[in-house]
């Protein structure tokens, strides 16, 4: 990139993390996640940045951004609530689970709350096979969580 200078401060933190991590090898992935650590998300502008300097294009880059469920467009809420969606919790009522978190939070999945609190994601496994239906709540995991359990989980950080 010739002049940084005409680039915006999300251009300009991308650039960054791409002049650091460009010549890995395979350098998609970790310069990915290291905009989105540092932004929060991965903007279009971002994006289009990450393609014209990997000489991509911006499917290809899109194409593995939207394959792993990890990266997102859009800032997630102050509180990330992931919801166990495998075959252990669903056989332990990980559906009526997940129906009631969605009520709770009147959001789907991938959404975020209108007071920009709580974001909800599906996730297929959390390793809680045994303790099922289970959740992730901002890195903390929960297990055998039923329908006053989960109210608690999702009134405490409303």
């Amino acid at each position: 990139m010739a002049l940084q200078t005409q680039l915006s401060e999300v251009e300009q933190q991308t650039f960054a993390i791409i002049e650091e991590l460009r010549f890995r090898e395979g350098p998609l992935l970790p310069i990915l996640q290291g905009v989105q650590q540092k932004l929060g998300c991965i903007p279009e502008d971002a994006l289009l940045l990450i393609a014209s300097e990997l000489n991509l294009s911006r499917a290809d880059v899109y194409g593995t951004m939207s394959f792993y469920h990890e990266f997102r467009q859009e800032p997630a809420g102050r509180h990330v609530l992931k919801v166990c969606r495998a075959e252990a919790c669903q056989s332990m009522g990980g559906e009526k689970l997940a129906n009631d978190i969605q009520s709770a939070l009147g959001v789907s999945w991938h959404e975020t709350t209108a007071d920009g609190k709580v974001t909800l994601e599906p996730v297929y496994c959390l390793g809680l096979c045994a303790c099922a239906p289970a959740a992730m709540l901002d890195g903390d995991l929960h297990g055998r969580l039923d329908e006053p359990a989960v109210l608690e989980l999702v009134e405490g950080v409303k």
